[in-house]
Formats: C-alpha cells, sequence, structure tokens
C-alpha cells in the first residue's frame, strides 16, 4: 500500500495563504499522479488540482486556477497545494489522493481516473 498523509491545515482570514503538505510512504512515490480533492459537509467531493508523476503536468479546478498551485518533491515522496487569496468557499477538508499512473501526462479526476490511496485529511478553514 501507499500511505499518505496531510498537514499544514488550519484556520486563517479571507486572502490569507496556506501550504498543504502530504507525505507518502510505503510505495514507489515517483510512479504516482497526486491530486488533491476537497469535500464540504453536505457537499460532494470536488477535484482541486492534480500533478503527473513525473511532475511536468498539471492541472487545476476552474475556481482555483491562478491561486493556487500544486507541486512535488520525489526526493522528499512529499506533493504540496499552495492556496493564496483564500475565499470562505475554498473552507474544506483537503485530500490528497494517488494514482498509479507513471507514465501519463494528462492528469485529471473523473469516473474514469482511480485514485487508489487517499489520506484522511486536513481542514481549512477560511474565515474572518
Amino acid at each position: 500500500q501507499l500511505q499518505l498523509v496531510e498537514s499544514g491545515g488550519g484556520l486563517v482570514q479571507p486572502g490569507g495563504s496556506l501550504r498543504l503538505s502530504c507525505v507518502a510512504s510505503g510505495k514507489t512515490f515517483d510512479y504516482y499522479a497526486i491530486g488533491w480533492f476537497r469535500q464540504v459537509p453536505g457537499k460532494a467531493r470536488e477535484g482541486v488540482s492534480c500533478i503527473s508523476a513525473s511532475g511536468r503536468s498539471t492541472k487545476y479546478a476552474d475556481s482555483v486556477k491562478g491561486r493556487f498551485t500544486i507541486s512535488r518533491d520525489d526526493a522528499k515522496t512529499t506533493a504540496y497545494l499552495e492556496m493564496n487569496s483564500l475565499k470562505p468557499e475554498d473552507a474544506a477538508v483537503y485530500y490528497c489522493a494517488a494514482d498509479f499512473a507513471p507514465f501519463t501526462e494528462t492528469p485529471g479526476w473523473g469516473p474514469d481516473v482511480e485514485y487508489e490511496y487517499w489520506g484522511r485529511g486536513t481542514q481549512v478553514t477560511v474565515s474572518s
């Protein structure tokens, strides 16, 4: 298995910044695409961003483009989500997930993309 542990969540004011981390262990991290998802109680889980195993390709939800940046450091087996200009609508539990996809440069999410491993999530609260 691949174990994923998120950290970095917390309380920030609107307009503030936060950096989430996802530390992986157990399998070869650099063979996996990494996705960040978020979920609010009563709403469906939504994809936020993802990055290919190579680190060369990324994707962002329209709602976070220009504000969030995904990255990865394979030497540290860690993926990051830098969140800037946070809005109240960004508040959610954020999860990282891994998809075994060592060659694809078209990362994404949806019914045809199976993210096999998931972290337990980290809470992000955006409030004054």
